[in-house]
């Protein structure tokens, strides 16, 4: 039986919930392209089965932020996903915040573990600082789920350095946090 991991690709291609744009660039075309990459490499793995929040660089989900981050949910849930990934890019008003980060509703759960793998195969794929995985139960997509659930904040999208590497080396991102399931699994 494969295992079942829904990957939100955060934001929506304009709003309601549109992401967080510098440098040129839109949150929400990164985590789309990334969230591609990711579902393609655990679709190629038998042991894996996956499945997309936006299956089309266009779609928006929802009519509000609320129900966007609601339609999200509802797709892992009514699926029976065993594991609920987020991917984001973080932003900050300082230009040198760097590195990758992830948030969890507990600490004492699978989600914490999940975070940490995940964060190590960044770290090692992307060579981009671990931040650390934090706890933020009051994140929707994180409490609302039925399963763990891990937000990921692959980079900074105000730092060049980690802009321009998450788009000109998306598949680095995408290795890093599919390694990062497999050492979660026990499967690297």
């Amino acid at each position: 039986m494969a295992i079942k991991i829904f990957i939100d690709q955060g934001h929506n291609p304009q709003n309601p919930n549109a992401g967080a744009e510098a440098n040129g660039l839109r949150e929400q075309d990164i985590t789309y392209d990334i969230g591609v990459r990711l579902a393609a490499l655990l679709n190629g793995n038998p042991n894996f089965e996956a499945r997309l929040s936006r299956n089309s660089p266009e779609e928006v989900l929802g009519t509000s932020n609320a129900t966007s981050l609601q339609a999200r949910v509802y797709g892992a849930n009514s699926w029976g996903a065993d594991f609920f990934i987020s991917l984001h890019c973080n932003s900050s008003e300082i230009a040198e915040a760097s590195g990758s980060e992830a948030f969890v509703f507990r600490m004492e759960s699978p989600a914490y573990e999940m975070g940490l793998r995940i964060l190590e195969g960044l770290n090692y794929a992307t060579g981009l600082e671990n931040r650390g995985v934090f706890v933020r139960p009051t994140l929707y997509v994180l409490r609302a789920t039925e399963m763990p659930s891990v937000l990921v904040e692959m980079g900074y999208i105000t730092n060049v350095h980690d802009a321009t590497l998450m788009v000109e080396d998306p598949q680095s991102f995408a290795r890093g946090i599919y390694n990062g399931i497999l050492l979660f699994y026990g499967l690297l």
